[in-house]
């Protein structure tokens, strides 16, 4: 691995960097409050090109690498999880599978829009009761000649009510098990798909975290992903390279309580110096920055594997596991650093400690990275 990045990552680093400062941060603390998706501010990523950054430029993507995005994503992390969350989805979950697994027809309709930022994908495999064991679905896709009769729940759907396009995960055959599971497209406005309840949530309050109701919607069997019972395996391949995405996610909070700690404790005086001059203060940055910077090599390995075509299952579940728990640790530490103005919203580390919560959740729980990672360890 070269440890220095190129011209092109580092203009895309600064400009995610520039967005995040000017076009986020201003009203991040109003959307958090008010649970207020960022319309305008996703829209203007996709001007940006960061609605589909490693789509081929023929389906309207940026046609950049997995380091690229991962850099983007730990900038715009720093300001508002909230608005890379929805940024994430459409690109590893999303746009991703769609490339790499739909049909050419399906991209056209599908991709196209989706990595231009037009419109918004979901991705859709939680259930009341299958959110880590994911083989254990309840949403049916019953096979009717030409259709899918849909049937179901899906919970904790990122992109819930803003999405257009949602990858739905149904089981088609029971007795096939995890082998019967189909991905399906589905779009918003089909007869029979409604959108539930918006969940009031601890963190990434500004993105809208939906429950889905799909009854008897007619799905056009052209919608299915991949071959018939293919839907688990799509989906286990999706989450792999969507744990990259999180991890840089993670890191962003990290970096970014690290960033306005540390601004804080230059600025801010306790008997007669800068706190930054306090050895207690002193030191809990020193350790703030080693742990920050080792999430990052790991984040970067993984998405330097996925760029270079090689296995990164592994490498991605170590740096979700590593990175949200030092997104939870510096963030923490963080409003330690601010005492009581950590405590308040204006000084915007209490919000970073919110959001860091969900990436040792969400995309796979830090226990199941664990499993992940002992399992290539027990075959190694």
């Amino acid at each position: 691995m070269h440890f220095e990045l190129t011209e092109e990552h580092k203009m895309i680093r600064d400009t995610a960097r520039d967005f995040a400062q000017n076009e986020l941060l201003p009203g991040v603390i109003e959307r958090d409050t008010h649970e207020k998706f960022p319309a305008e501010q996703v829209k203007k990523m996709g001007e940006l090109g960061f609605m589909g950054m490693m789509v081929d430029t023929k389906y309207n993507g940026s046609g950049m690498d997995t380091m690229s995005y991962v850099l983007a994503m730990e900038e715009i992390s720093k300001i508002d999880a909230s608005a890379s969350v929805v940024m994430s989805v459409n690109n590893s979950l999303v746009c991703w599978g769609l490339e790499k697994f739909g049909t050419e027809e399906q991209k056209e309709k599908y991709l196209k829009p989706l990595a231009s930022g037009e419109v918004i994908g979901a991705f859709c495999l939680s259930e009341p009761e299958a959110g880590s064991d994911a083989t254990s679905q309840r949403t049916t896709a019953i096979d009717n000649g030409d259709h899918y009769i849909l049937n179901g729940t899906k919970n904790w759907i990122t992109n819930g009510n803003s999405a257009s396009v949602y990858l739905v995960m149904a089981q088609t055959d029971v007795e096939k098990g995890h082998r019967g599971i189909n991905c399906l497209i589905v779009e918003k406005g089909m007869e029979g798909f409604q959108v539930g309840k918006k969940e009031e949530k601890l963190g990434i309050r500004g993105s809208d975290t939906h429950s889905l109701m799909f009854t008897d919607v007619k799905v056009p069997k052209e919608n299915r992903l991949g071959e018939d019972g293919f839907g688990f395996k799509f989906a286990m391949k999706v989450l792999s390279g969507g744990r990259i995405g999180i991890a840089a996610q993670a890191l962003g909070i990290a970096s970014g309580s690290l960033e306005f700690a540390t601004k804080y404790a230059k600025e801010r005086k306790a008997f007669g110096k800068p706190i930054i001059e306090h050895q207690g203060v002193a030191f809990k940055l020193a350790e703030m920055a080693t742990k920050v910077e080792a999430a990052r090599h790991l984040v970067l390995k993984a998405a330097w594997l996925k760029d270079q075509g090689m296995p990164f299952d592994k490498e991605s579940a170590m740096a979700k596991l590593y990175a949200s728990e030092v997104a939870m640790y510096a963030s923490v530490e963080a409003v330690q650093i601010h005492g009581g103005y950590g405590y308040v919203k204006e000084y915007h580390v209490e919000r970073l400690m919110r959001d860091a919560k969900i990436t040792q959740i969400y995309e796979g729980t830090s226990e199941i990275q664990k499993i992940v990672i002992s399992r290539f360890l027990a075959n190694e």
